[in-house]
């Protein structure tokens, strides 16, 4: 299910730990936090068949750096909105991680519930990915395989996002993708520094329900 769990845990520091498992590998999540604060993990290599690290509700000041993923799901928030009352995640900073090959890149996602959880105050700075399916990707209608989707629309709030610094390639022309809540759209997504292509061409975003701004160079052309 997971090989490392932080669990109700208070200042946590993970180094130097390497992971192996096989791409196909079902359900092999690197490291999962939860219901912890003040958790840093630092100089990491993870290579599994499921997410890379996966930040579940409850998940206060945590610090990610040096951190290479792939194959795997990579980096995501989530998946959230399982239960209607869920503490929220606040607080995050993703720094100078690397991608190879891998499903996603920086991900947050949430089934389309009602849920009182909340997404807020995270970083996801200098990141490289190299053949990304979905390098930024956002998705609140998360359901995998499609099977017995809840088929709502997800309480999540999301907002104060921010991405700099992320550049590479994307295997996918959707490089970022904001699928996010109707009733609760996505507010103060930030895209600074994003340079992303798909087979050396340009590449596309795709918006809905996001509300945000782009700075400086952003390709592909930002749909905020």
């Amino acid at each position: 299910m997971f090989h490392i769990v932080i669990n109700g845990c208070e200042n946590v520091h993970v180094q130097g730990v390497r992971i192996i498992a096989a791409g196909d590998s079902p359900n092999t999540d690197g490291i999962h936090v939860q219901l912890s604060k003040n958790v840093n993990i630092i100089k990491c290599s993870i290579k599994t068949g499921d997410d890379c690290i996966s930040i579940g509700p409850g998940t206060k000041n945590l610090w990610v750096e040096q951190v290479t993923c792939g194959p795997g799901h990579g980096i995501s928030i989530g998946s959230l909105a399982k239960d209607l009352k869920e503490e929220g995640v606040q607080n995050v900073t993703i720094r100078k991680t690397t991608f190879m090959g891998t499903q996603n890149g920086l991900r947050i996602k949430s089934w389309a519930r009602p849920s009182t959880g909340f997404v807020q105050g995270v970083r996801f700075l200098d990141s490289l990915m190299r053949n990304v399916q979905n390098p930024i990707v956002i998705d609140q209608n998360y359901c995998p395989h499609n099977l017995n989707c809840p088929n709502q629309v997800s309480g999540i709030k999301i907002k104060d996002i921010i991405y700099e610094g992320i550049r590479g390639s994307s295997s996918t022309q959707v490089a970022i993708k904001f699928d996010c809540s109707p009733k609760n759209p996505c507010t103060g997504i930030r895209l600074q520094n994003v340079n992303l292509s798909y087979l050396n061409k340009p590449a596309q975003s795709s918006c809905s329900n996001v509300r945000g701004k782009a700075l400086n160079l952003v390709r592909p052309e930002s749909c905020l």
